[in-house]
């Protein structure tokens, strides 16, 4: 056959055995690739549905405690947590304007006043029911942010913050002066209480767990909004408003669109006030309160739902508890915000962007 046929043939048959075996190797490695990714799949949707579970635990468990705190508290007690609930609801309407859109407002507190005046006037002059005036408040107190956002447009900073500490005094000297509507600094009197058929809510426990539902509903509301394109397109106007308007986003009715939302919840907060105590009177709304709200988004973080929470409960709960140093609480208290911005300027907890990866606030 000679030399060189007999190699061609060596050589063919040496390739005859190796194309399968490395076509077999190929298969395999395929197969073996597609089941380990199935696998990972598989590992990926138990990871998750194990961190759902886990976080759905742990909210029935902190859900319980909160359902049953009254069983174990007195009517004191019951007031303070009532109280820091209704922050907690002022806390995050004004998050969605100076957490989320970056916009510096002062007179935040003049929404909240709107919403308990809105339902004082329609309770002891037409005889609306709390559960009526609930939406027209939080509604009259959204157009009247509307109003004011659509104003300070092309103001940022200082000058907005000038602006909007005017408009509370604003509010708060025709509160004080239009006597034949406000009743003037003596208030409005005998304003109803909210009532369900024949029960009426009357006691500590009964707004405590009105406040509670109300505080549940903000919540789920603010942190899907907070999730969706209009609230990560508040935090591109946040942080870079040129950029932003660069990119298309429509900074303008965004904006006041903000404004809008966070009135409307302080107007519900508002219309709860009114309900609650019967009574409302100027010296509720004084641009303190507003102060006050805005150190609750800022030492709690601003732009975090959990950490607007924390700052609420800290500044409404600790007070009561240190009565006894209620002559230095101011004095304690502004210490303790020049130590936060000094040491931990992001508040105490940070907004975490998942999809960024990364903390926001930074």
């Amino acid at each position: 056959m000679g030399i060189k046929n007999a190699s061609l043939l060596s050589l063919l048959a040496l390739s005859s055995g190796i194309i399968p075996l490395i076509s077999s190797r190929f298969a395999l490695s395929r197969i073996f690739l597609s089941v380990s990714d199935g696998l990972g799949k598989i590992v990926v949707w138990l990871k998750n549905r194990y961190k759902k579970k886990k976080r759905l635990m742990q909210f029935v468990f902190f859900w319980h405690i909160i359902v049953l705190f009254p069983v174990f508290m007195n009517n004191y007690k019951i007031e303070a947590l009532t109280t820091a609930g209704i922050y907690i609801v002022l806390a995050l309407g004004l998050n969605i304007v100076v957490g989320l859109t970056g916009l510096l407002d002062l007179g935040y507190i003049a929404f909240y006043a709107v919403g308990a005046y809105a339902y004082a006037l329609l309770s002891t002059k037409i005889g609306i029911s709390f559960w009526l005036a609930l939406p027209l408040g939080g509604i009259l107190s959204a157009l009247l942010g509307s109003l004011l956002g659509i104003i300070t447009l092309r103001l940022r900073g200082d000058y907005l913050a000038i602006v909007t500490l005017g408009f509370i005094q604003i509010v708060h000297l025709v509160l004080n002066n239009w006597d034949s509507v406000t009743n003037g600094p003596n208030g409005i009197l005998n304003i109803g209480r909210p009532r369900i058929l024949n029960f009426v809510f009357e006691r500590p426990v009964h707004f405590y767990y009105l406040i509670l539902a109300i505080v549940f509903v903000t919540i789920f509301a603010v942190r899907r909004l907070n999730n969706s394109r209009i609230g990560r397109a508040w935090i591109a106007i946040r942080e870079d408003e040129l950029a932003a308007e660069s990119m298309g986003i429509d900074t303008t009715s965004l904006k006041v669109l903000a404004f809008a939302l966070g009135a409307f919840l302080a107007g519900i907060a508002g219309v709860f006030f009114a309900g609650k105590f019967a009574f409302v009177s100027p010296e509720s709304f004084t641009f303190f309160e507003s102060v006050t709200v805005l150190s609750m988004v800022v030492l709690g973080g601003m732009g975090s739902i959990p950490g607007v929470i924390l700052g609420a409960l800290i500044i409404t709960i600790l007070p009561e508890m240190f009565r006894v140093l209620s002559s230095y609480r101011m004095l304690i208290f502004g210490a303790a915000l020049i130590l936060m911005m000094i040491f931990r300027p992001e508040g105490l907890i940070k907004r975490h962007d998942p999809h960024l990866g990364e903390n926001l606030n930074e």
